[in-house]
């Protein structure tokens, strides 16, 4: 049985190590759990321990929480999203991980009731298994941003190979982190591109040294339950 305060208290004491080896806050550091796979009730627990940022990735994932789970929680989508399936979760969520593409951007501007913090997904690795634009094309997609008045681009998202080779990982962070740094010194009005969402279970204490300011934590957190499971 997975024990959430538990499992939370060991990441919050990897998350204040990393912080430490990086001389970074541990308060400018961001845990989201992800409860994309995990019932009502084990969704409830992470509450109870006082997460209050949960990430889900797909809008029937999102809308179950929605209907049972009355918190003041910080929404965040996670996975790729549809343009089909905006219009059911622009308006529910705070933070958007992975805007990719134009059509989606057009979307969100025409669905939206508020402006959306969004992380632009960036495909570092270059793996054909992962969505995100291209590391080249990132600072044009951005620049094609300018007439959407209802995104605000706040940071750069990735996904690490998966890999046990930490030099890899790191590097792929490395990277993340010095476009993000070239965005943000352009001071863009709709893009102040401050924020890194990256680091997952397995290597969120790398993705804290590089300067993540979101982590993604779904295993180490909740466990392997399945979703359904009430």
């Amino acid at each position: 049985m997975t024990n959430v305060k538990q499992n939370l208290e060991q990441i919050q004491q990897r998350m204040q190590s990393a912080s430490n080896r990086a001389n970074r806050k541990l308060e400018d550091i961001t845990l989201i759990a992800v409860t994309k796979e995990v019932s009502v009730n084990r969704t409830n627990e992470v509450i109870e321990n006082r997460v209050m940022h949960l990430g889900e990735n797909r809008p029937e994932g999102l809308k179950k929480k929605l209907d049972a789970i009355s918190s003041d929680v910080q929404w965040h989508y996670i996975g790729s999203l549809q343009t089909r399936k905006v219009k059911s979760v622009i308006n529910h969520i705070k933070y958007l991980h992975s805007l990719d593409r134009m059509s989606l951007a057009d979307e969100i501007e025409k669905r939206a009731t508020s402006t959306k913090d969004c992380f632009v997904q960036v495909n570092v690795s270059q793996e054909e298994s992962k969505h995100g634009l291209p590391y080249d094309e990132v600072e044009a997609f951005i620049d094609q941003l300018h007439n959407h008045e209802k995104i605000r681009v706040i940071g750069l998202m990735t996904m690490a190979p998966n890999t046990e080779d930490d030099t890899i990982i790191r590097n792929v962070f490395q990277k993340l982190k010095q476009l993000q740094s070239k965005i943000a010194a352009k001071q863009i009005v709709n893009a102040p591109c401050t924020e890194l969402s990256m680091g997952m279970s397995g290597d969120f204490e790398i993705a804290i040294e590089e300067g993540a300011t979101f982590i993604r934590i779904g295993t180490a957190l909740v466990g392997k339950e399945k979703e359904g499971i009430e």
